[in-house]
C-alpha cells in the first residue's frame, strides 16, 4: 500500500476534528501525528484533543523568551473550565470534556502542569531521583492518559508510565543542543560526573568527545531498560490500538539507534523519522501483529 494513499484514506474523517486542535497536533510531532492516524476514529479524535492540550502548555514554556504569563493564563483557563465554565478556548474546553468522559485522575493533569512549571523554575537536576518528579508529570502521566483513553485495565498503568518515561528520555537525548539553547539540562548531574563531564555545552565536550559518546550510550541503555518494562505491558493493548502505540515506540527506538551509532550527531541535527517512515512502520506492524492474532483465534 502506498504510504500517502494510506494517509489520505485514514484522514477521510479528519474534518470531525477542530481545525485548531488538528493544526497544533500536526505541527507538534510527526511521530505521534502519523502513528495516531492508525487508531480507530473515536480514539484518534481523543488523542488529538489530548496532544493539543499538552503541546499548547509546553509551547508557552519552550518559547524564547518563555511566555510565562501565557502559561499561567492557560493554567487559569484550565482551572475555570475544570470548575464548569466554558472558557471559549477550544483546546482547554475539549480537554476538560475528554478528562471527564474518560475519567482522568485530577492529579495526572496537576502533575503535568507542575512539570511544565518546572521548565520555568528549574534548569537542572542533581540525581535521577530529583528528575523523577519532572518525568512523572511531563511523560508518565501521558501514558496514563493514553491508557485511560483506550480503556485499558489498570494493571497496564505501570507499563504505560514506563512507555511515557522511555519516550521522554529519547527526547532528552535527541534534543540536547536545543535544550542547551533553552538553558536546560535534563540529565542528572551525577550521570555527567560519572563520565567526567561538567556540562553538555559543546565547548565543554570539545576534547572529551569519547567521554560524551560513552555518556550518551549509557543514557540510551537507560532508555532501553525502561522501554523493555513498557513492552511487557503490550499484552494489555488490543490489536486495533497496539498498531499505533508500537509504531510510535518503534520510531523512538529507530531514533536511539541512529544516535547510538554517532552520538555527536545531536549537535549537528535533530534526528527524527519522516512521515513516510512512520506510516511504513505502521503498515508493517498492521500485518506483523495480525499474524499472532490469527493464530490465537484459530482458523
Amino acid at each position: 500500500m502506498d504510504d500517502f494513499y494510506c494517509i489520505n484514506l485514514l484522514m477521510g474523517d479528519i474534518t470531525l476534528i477542530d481545525g485548531k486542535i488538528y493544526s497544533i497536533f500536526k505541527r507538534g510531532s510527526k511521530t505521534y501525528f502519523y502513528s495516531t492516524l492508525f487508531f480507530p476514529k473515536d480514539v484518534r479524535r481523543d488523542v488529538f484533543i489530548l496532544y493539543s492540550f499538552l503541546r499548547k502548555a509546553d509551547d508557552y514554556v519552550d518559547r524564547v523568551p518563555q511566555d510565562t504569563d501565557g502559561f499561567y493564563e492557560f493554567v487559569e483557563r484550565y482551572r475555570r473550565a475544570y470548575s464548569g465554565e466554558i472558557t471559549g478556548d477550544v483546546v482547554v474546553d475539549s480537554f476538560v470534556e475528554l478528562s471527564e468522559r474518560k475519567n482522568f485522575e485530577d492529579e495526572w493533569t496537576e502533575a503535568f502542569l507542575r512539570s511544565m512549571e518546572m521548565d520555568i523554575t528549574v534548569s537542572s537536576y542533581s540525581t535521577m531521583s530529583a528528575l523523577e518528579e519532572y518525568l512523572l508529570g511531563s511523560s508518565e502521566v501521558v501514558g496514563l492518559f493514553m491508557a485511560s483513553i483506550m480503556g485499558l485495565h489498570t494493571d497496564s498503568y505501570h507499563h504505560a508510565r514506563y512507555l511515557g518515561r522511555a519516550m521522554q528520555y529519547v527526547n532528552f537525548i535527541r534534543d540536547i543542543a536545543e535544550d542547551i539553547e533553552l538553558g536546560r539540562l535534563y540529565f542528572p548531574m551525577d550521570e555527567l560526573e560519572r563520565f567526567g563531564l561538567q556540562s553538555l555545552d559543546p565547548d565543554e565536550i570539545r576534547g572529551r568527545e569519547d567521554n560524551f559518546r560513552s555518556f550518551l550510550r549509557a543514557q540510551i541503555d537507560i532508555y532501553r531498560d525502561w522501554q523493555r518494562t513498557a513492552e511487557r505491558g503490550y499484552r494489555y493493548i488490543p490489536y486495533r490500538y497496539l498498531v499505533p502505540i508500537k509504531t510510535a515506540a518503534d520510531m523512538y527506538m529507530w531514533t536511539s539507534r541512529i544516535i547510538e551509532r554517532d552520538p555527536m550527531i545531536v549537535y549537528s541535527r535533530k534526528v527524527k523519522p519522516s512521515g513516510g517512515r512512520v506510516v511504513s512502520g505502521a503498515v508493517f506492524n498492521m500485518f506483523r501483529l495480525m499474524g499472532p492474532l490469527r493464530v490465537s483465534r484459530g482458523p
